[in-house]
Order: C-alpha cells, then structure tokens, then sequence
C-alpha cells in the first residue's frame, strides 16, 4: 500500500461506471457523519440506483442495534451503496446483507490473498476476528422502496487502534497470515465488482438463487457451529446453526426443536 493511500475515484469510476452495469455514480467526500444517511437522503431525492458515496472520515458511523463505529481518518473504507431491487419480494431484501458480506469476503480473498469467512449475517472475519461491518437500511421513497447498504472495512488501523481487541485490520492480517496489503482503491473496486456479479445473479433469480445460497454457506464459518444468537431485550438463545433458509434467515436447531432468526448478533461457541 503507498505511504498516502488516496481513493482515487477517478480510477474508480473508470473501472466500475458503465452503461448497462450496476454502478451508476461513485462519489467521494472528504469527511461526513454517516454515508448511509447521506444516501438515504439521496434516495429520498430520487436517488439513482447503483449510487456508491464514499468517504474518508465517517465521524457518526452506525452498525447493528444502533452502535457508533468511529475510526481515524484515511485508515478504513466507509461506504455505503442505494439498490432499488424492483420486482423482488421484500422478504427476500435480507439477502443484500448477506451479498454484501460475501463480496467482501471474496473481494478481500481476491485482492489482499486473507483466509477471509463470513459470522452469520453479514461479518467479515479473519482468523476469528472482525474485519468489516455491514449495515443494510430500507429506505421508503417516493419512487417506491430502496436499500442502502452501508460496508465498513478496517484498513490500516494497528492494534491500539482497534475498537476492540475482537477486532482486526486488513495490515493486521497481512502481517500475521502472509496476505498482502493493497491500496483502498483496490480494495473498493475488488469488492463492489464482486457485489455487481453476485447483485446480478440475486436480481436474475428474483432473490431466489439455490446457487448463490450456496455460496454464502461456502463461505459461512457459523453453520455447523454451537452458537448463541443474542437478541433484542437480553433474551438469546443456543444451539447448533444448521442452515440458511429462501430468505437468507439462520435455522438453530435447539434442545427444543428448530427457531428461525432474521436478526441477532451470534457469538461462535466452540472452534
């Protein structure tokens, strides 16, 4: 990576924007508090799909069950992507999470060479430790529904950096597992042609890929796991993570028989 890892969004835009393709506009601000707020906003407006705002400092980043997610500025990706999937069954829109962790995932493997897996929905791990957060907001327009999909990467944070010791960064893993750490230029466009190829299969299915569920189960270290799923109130619950149903949901076989989970932090239980 060089010394001054600038996102060239010219290059970018170059590689990503197309007539026909997915992405439509890619867009870079130095600093704002959070992009999918931003993008929602656009979406309001009227927003095309297929818009991708970047940023270089998120100073009110959000991820799951209304957490804050900070980070110094130029040492991360924060980003955020607005997708229309018109025609698709809104209960099949918790796939998009889900293709967005596995676009980073291989997007990371492709581009950094890191042993990268997914933690059921949207985490993505390294070695056990998280690497990127994922947070997917539906957005109600005038010109119908709308998601944005907020993909968070840490880069070149070094440990006393990290938010938690449970986390990791991109020079993290490279220094411990022999990978290689390459510009964020490179790593966006690696990872949102990856989302283009994997959004594209998604949308041709109507949301219903037996093929593309496969793929996120290749790539899943929860299932077959003994996990907990922690809920809303303090409630949770264990058992072993058997599958991921039509709607991209975790099934739990428990003591009591099978629960299905839209949503929940799960906590790996066993190696």
């Amino acid at each position: 990576m060089p010394p001054n890892d600038a996102i060239d969004v010219a290059e970018l835009r170059q590689e990503l924007v197309r007539p026909g393709g997915l992405w439509q506009a890619v867009d870079l601000v130095a600093e704002t508090g959070s992009t999918n707020a931003d993008l929602a906003a656009r979406a309001r407006d009227g927003g095309a799909a297929g818009t991708v705002l970047i940023t270089d400092y998120q100073s009110a980043g959000r991820g799951r069950q209304g957490r804050t997610w900070t980070a110094p500025p130029g040492s991360g990706i924060a980003m955020s992507i607005l997708l229309r999937p018109d025609g698709i069954d809104p209960r099949r829109w918790t796939w998009l999470s889900l293709l967005a962790g596995l676009a980073v995932a291989d997007g990371v493997r492709r581009v950094a060479n890191l042993p990268a897996v997914l933690k059921w929905p949207n985490d993505v791990l390294v070695a056990g430790r998280k690497l990127c957060g994922i947070l997917s907001e539906r957005v109600d327009t005038s010109r119908g529904p709308a998601c944005v999909v907020g993909i968070g990467i840490n880069v070149s944070l070094d440990d006393h950096q990290l938010p938690v010791p449970s986390a990791t960064s991109l020079a993290i893993a490279a220094r411990e597992h022999s990978g290689v750490l390459p510009s964020r230029t490179a790593v966006i466009a690696t990872v949102l042609a990856a989302f283009e190829l994997l959004y594209g299969r998604w949308e041709a299915q109507a949301g219903d890929d037996a093929s593309l569920a496969a793929s996120y189960v290749a790539r899943c270290d929860t299932i077959g796991r003994q996990v907990r799923v922690e809920l809303s109130g303090r409630r949770s619950v264990e058992g072993i993570a058997n599958r991921i149903d039509a709607d991209g949901r975790l099934v739990i076989r428990t003591t009591s028989g099978s629960a299905v989970y839209g949503a929940g932090d799960v906590v790996h239980l066993q190696s």
